[in-house]
């Protein structure tokens, strides 16, 4: 099934793209960059970029930070996802999000079945709103962030960030 995008206008949306990894560098980041070259091919902007340690209190300190910024719509975050002890960015977030997007992470996993079987159950992938900012977190192999990126945010990123706004007016 092809992912057919939601028919909003052409507006650029401003992102942030969040690392949580122990090991990853800037140059060895292969996930972060391809999330920042999916936006850009897709018309969007990047507005932050950052690597962090696995540490449950420095996500949520930086998504807090993120959500103070004027120039950030959406914030897509990569690893941490799974069920390993220091897997612990999906409880960082879940924690802090106002609302879910419970069908981003049934899908995601649906999507990956597909692709890698039962290991799919593993992941912890998982979307929402937080302070008015569209919130995906999803693991960090380029396979899933190409997974991620290309069927299920571009195709709505614009749309769910509309609904963010024209809910908060």
């Amino acid at each position: 099934m092809v992912a057919t995008p939601h028919p909003d206008s052409a507006v650029a949306i401003n992102c942030a793209i969040m690392t949580v990894s122990d090991t990853r560098t800037v140059e060895t980041d292969r996930s972060g960059q391809l999330i920042r070259q999916l936006l850009h091919d897709a018309g969007h902007e990047v507005a932050a970029y950052v690597i962090l340690k696995d540490e449950p209190v420095q996500i949520q300190t930086e998504l807090e930070q993120l959500s103070q910024r004027t120039d950030v719509a959406a914030v897509i975050i990569n690893g941490g996802t799974g069920i390993a002890p220091r897997d612990t960015t999906y409880d960082a977030i879940a924690a802090l999000l106002e609302k879910t997007l419970p069908g981003f992470g049934e899908l995601f996993r649906w999507l990956s079945y597909q692709d890698i079987g039962s290991r799919a159950m593993a992941s912890r992938a998982i979307a929402g709103v937080f302070r008015a900012k569209l919130v995906f977190s999803i693991p960090g192999s380029t396979g899933a962030v190409t997974l991620a990126m290309q069927t299920l945010i571009l195709p709505e990123l614009r749309h769910l960030v509309g609904q963010i706004h024209t809910n908060n007016q």
